[in-house]
């Protein structure tokens, strides 16, 4: 701040209470947000459940609450009067309450259980579909095996604690206050014996929150990591076994698991603290209420039902304070687990469709829209650096300028790390890029709409990925209204029909989880003629020949110049074999663009495409 003579001035310190309060504003606006993004997938009936729980809660504790008031007059009026019709009168009462009370706790228990498993459904569906819209920056961000974790363990541990709370959050509130009521009208001075007892359990749960929930949070992050063990152990078992690393791997998961059930074990033994305290103080209540209730009866200032039946509320109001003991407990577990999803769900995709806006398309019309057709398979980027890391100085792509024409056959070819993967990960926005721009068919790729973009591109990965099902089903995700004879024709190009057709069912050959029963060339071409029926603007094929052999090689990318002649295809080999027919050549090296050229003009000019070369015709 600046005075009148346009000195600074210190600003004015904010009073130490305001600070604390507007930290707790904040933390409270934080958890209601929390709190508020974890609800908005109750829906539909299990809303309604979650409000019948509480209601047939509330039942169930007034008939609890009325029974020992019951038998107070039992004893003292029935009994003491020995008036026999006045006992089987109240006691049928009594039964009658109890089934009451029993209707009301199952429904209670059933509406809980519904809504809790509902609740749990929604929010998995949620998380399933935010996880769908990120990007791999976003994916990278929390790893596999921790997206694998929030989605099991922290929504199940949520589930459980959203039971608890529709059920005991209502009832042992108003168990507690009407116990309170009922036990102080029948002696006020004999309800100190429990007043005195809050306070030490309120202090004694105080501490076991606050030592608890750091404990709970390294545990489960060390689920994360066991998760990921377990992972990569059976993704990669085939190489496990090859190396002979059993041993090696099975001694790396026990110490992870150890580690786990070390940090299980420092969270739970402060937590199973809560229930002898809570045990005790309990029996410590009774036997107080009994010494000072005896007394008052010997002197005549109490009755023996309302003794009774005072014993009866102090354990009523008890159970209700160890009752909302283990809520606290399992929020604090959950709160954990409530903060790690609700990191998922706040997680901003890094990539996502573009505002709608006046644009002009290539034909001349325009309108407020995204674009959402590609026209043709043209292919240009201009001064394009991209980082992982979004830092300029650790840049993997760097000046990157090409134009490729729409039906061009490019072929890419770099060494191990040179950022050829990347470069073509960056057309259908995998990843966006840090600087510069990528344009498809003269239109900037942030502008398409992303399915329209997705949609004609098709990439062939580096790993071949199937998924469980029948051959048809896995061409199908092409394009699910494909048939028959688009399917075949498919194939034939990828050169695949021949080994479909010798399996016994065909193309309904169930293919097993990720295609275990085929070979790695078997699946490279199953891969191929997947991206073949979607018929693309843009075909990618990402080393996507290397598990076959040349004379394989040859008739696929033959077939390819035939069957799509319009499409734009880009070639990523490590082979010269693959890609020495190409319309053009590029040559990256250190993520940059080292040469281009046809196969005659880099084999003069290029360092690095004329010792490939060599090395390649050497070994041959």
């Amino acid at each position: 701040m600046t005075g009148p003579k346009g000195d600074v001035q210190p600003l004015p310190l904010l009073p130490r209470r305001a600070v604390i309060a507007g930290a707790g504003a904040i933390r409270y606006s934080g958890a209601m947000s929390s709190l508020r993004k974890l609800l908005s997938g109750l829906e539909g009936k299990y809303r309604l459940y979650s409000l019948l729980t509480p209601v047939t809660m509330i039942g169930e504790v007034i008939m609890e609450v009325i029974i020992p008031l019951m038998m107070s007059r039992l004893i003292d009026i029935g009994i003491a009067d020995k008036n026999l019709a006045y006992v089987l009168k109240t006691g049928l009462l009594m039964v009658a309450m109890a089934c009451v009370s029993l209707t009301f706790g199952a429904l209670g228990a059933r509406f809980g259980a519904v809504a809790s498993l509902g609740f749990a459904r929604n929010l998995r569906r949620n998380l399933f579909r935010k996880v769908q819209d990120f990007s791999f920056g976003n994916v990278d961000h929390f790893s596999t095996s921790s997206l694998v974790t929030r989605l099991t363990t922290d929504v199940t541990n949520v589930q459980n604690t959203y039971q608890m709370l529709i059920r005991i959050c209502f009832r042992a509130p108003i168990m507690l206050l009407s116990g309170t009521l009922m036990a102080c009208s029948i002696n006020l001075r004999l309800s100190t014996v429990f007043f005195v007892a809050v306070p030490v359990l309120a202090l004694v749960l105080g501490i076991i929150i606050r030592i608890c929930y750091p404990r709970f949070r390294r545990m489960l992050a060390q689920y994360d990591d066991l998760n990921g063990k377990v992972q990569e152990n059976l993704i990669a078992i085939r190489v496990v076994k090859s190396f002979v690393r059993t041993p090696y791997e099975s001694a790396k998961f026990n110490g992870s698991a150890a580690l786990l059930r070390n940090l299980q074990v420092q969270a739970e033994k402060v937590v199973i603290l809560n229930g002898p305290v809570m045990q005790l103080v309990v029996y410590a209540c009774i036997v107080a209420a009994l010494f000072f209730g005896g007394r008052m009866i010997v002197f005549g200032d109490m009755l023996t039902g309302q003794l009774i039946s005072f014993i009866s509320y102090i354990t009523q109001i008890l159970m209700s304070l160890m009752m909302l003991s283990m809520i606290f407990v399992m929020l604090v577990l959950s709160r954990a687990s409530i903060n790690r999803i609700v990191e998922v769900l706040d997680e901003e995709p890094e990539i996502r469709n573009p505002e709608p806006r006046a644009v002009e398309h290539p034909d001349g019309s325009s309108g407020e829209a995204v674009f959402d057709r590609v026209p043709n398979g043209s292919i240009d980027f201009k001064n394009v650096v991209f980082s992982y890391l979004h830092d300029a100085d650790k840049a993997v792509l760097n000046d990157i300028n090409l134009h490729i024409d729409s039906g061009a056959v490019v072929g890419i070819i770099g060494g191990t790390g040179s950022s050829k993967t990347t470069l073509v990960s960056l057309i259908p926005r995998l990843y966006d890029v840090m600087a510069g721009s990528i344009s498809v068919g003269g239109i900037d790729v942030r502008k398409y709409d992303l399915k329209a973009l997705r949609d004609s591109v098709s990439m062939v990965l580096q790993k071949n990925v199937l998924f469980s099902g029948t051959i048809r089903e896995n061409l199908l995700w092409g394009n699910p209204k494909a048939g028959d004879e688009e399917i075949k024709a498919a194939c034939i190009a990828a050169d695949a029909d021949e080994f479909v057709c010798a399996l016994p069912k065909g193309y309904d050959t169930d293919l097993g989880q990720g295609g275990v029963n085929l070979s790695g060339g078997q699946k490279q071409r199953l891969c191929i003629a997947r991206a073949l029926l979607k018929k693309p603007k843009v075909l990618i094929l990402d080393d996507s020949t290397s598990a076959v052999d040349t004379a394989t090689d040859a008739r696929i990318r033959k077939a390819l110049r035939n069957t799509l002649p319009e499409t734009t295809k880009l070639i990523i080999a490590q082979r010269i074999a693959s890609v020495q027919d190409a319309d053009v050549i590029y040559v990256l090296d250190g993520g940059r663009i080292h040469g281009c050229g046809t196969h005659a003009e880099l084999l003069e000019n290029n360092a690095i495409y004329r010792e490939v070369y060599d090395s390649q015709q050497s070994q041959n």
